[in-house]
């Protein structure tokens, strides 16, 4: 494991009997607060994530337009196929919550580059995040926790977050006004967060990217909605995958002066150029239980030579709370 994702250890934050979330809005946070606060709302489920828990493996390749060697040098774009573990999950840390919930679809990919290097992309199915910081992360993880007499979150909490952090209110808006996806094959998925391509002469342009399927996007139905199962998505995805190839094409957004580079919660203008900067084959799916991604971090900071990061904290903090997670899970805890 990386040494940047040594497990933090840090107080845990504790609200108090009916204290205000806004009380809190300013205060700092760490990983393993965050991690603690999925515990408290979703429980421990030991040896497996504290979020995104519920998740599928698959295995495919990649093959990177060499044409966007222009804007990065990562060995993902030399023409090459390059292997790829990825999975497939539900948000949130409940095993057992319903493919139908109206909560966000991730795809992570670790790609097996030469020499042993590897490229990590964490990706989630709305367009942007809901949260411009960890701390709203963490209050709204605090505001939906069940309350032990109803087993259900408290609506009073919900509305006193959704008044004090209007970060959170476009994804919120998108999962609403979004049906799941029937299938992960026909979901788009974004990286939500801005990130630097550098070139071999050192230069940096600024891109965001998605992974849009070839099978088109496909949303369940109202009706469906109502009668589909609580878990099609596995199997849907197996199923798909032994009829043959799942494609997605992954789209480069190239960003202009101005475009924010460090607030995942904003959308860039549409008008922005695009570039196909490769495509995506899943082969396999499979249970993830002793499957090649169950062990894998996919820290999205995973980068090869030629991608960075900027200075989005969001992105940044990705890093600490997937390693106390991580260490959580893979000690059995």
């Amino acid at each position: 494991m990386h040494s940047k994702n040594t497990i933090l250890v840090a107080a845990i934050v504790s609200l108090g009997q009916g204290a205000s979330l806004a009380a809190f809005a300013d205060a700092p946070v760490s990983a393993s607060q965050v991690v603690q606060a999925l515990e408290d709302t979703f429980g421990v489920h030991p040896g497996q994530r504290r979020n995104h828990v519920k998740g599928t493996c698959a295995l495919g390749e990649f093959i990177g337009n060499p044409e966007i060697a222009r804007y990065s040098r990562s060995a993902l774009f030399t023409g090459k196929p390059v292997p790829v573990v990825a999975r497939f999950s539900v948000a949130g840390g409940n095993p057992n919550a319903p493919d139908t919930a109206k909560s966000a679809r991730g795809m992570a990919l670790e790609f097996q580059l030469p020499q042993g290097h590897l490229q990590h992309m964490t990706m989630i199915n709305t367009p942007v995040f809901g949260a411009a910081s960890p701390k709203t992360f963490f209050d709204l993880t605090v505001a939906t926790r069940p309350d032990p007499k109803t087993g259900k979150p408290d609506p009073e909490k919900i509305k006193a977050f959704k008044a004090s952090h209007p970060d959170n209110s476009e994804q919120a808006k998108f999962l609403e006004t979004h049906n799941p996806p029937m299938s992960y094959a026909n979901s788009a998925y974004f990286g939500i967060h801005t990130f630097k391509f550098i070139s071999q002469d050192n230069k940096t342009t600024l891109v965001r990217w998605q992974f849009v399927p070839q099978d088109g996007e496909k949303r369940l139905s109202d009706e469906e909605l109502k009668s589909a199962a609580p878990n099609f998505l596995e199997p849907a995805l197996i199923r798909r995958t032994q009829r043959g190839p799942v494609r997605w094409d992954m789209v480069v957004t190239i960003g202009e002066p101005g475009d924010s580079e460090d607030n995942p919660t904003l959308a860039w203008p549409q008008e922005r150029r695009q570039i196909k900067a490769g495509v995506l084959t899943i082969s396999a799916a499979m249970s993830q239980k002793g499957a090649k991604c169950e062990p894998i971090n996919y820290d999205p900071l995973v980068m090869s030579d030629g991608i960075a990061p900027t200075n989005d904290p969001i992105l940044l903090f990705r890093s600490p709370s997937y390693a106390v997670s991580a260490g959580k899970r893979l000690s059995g805890q």
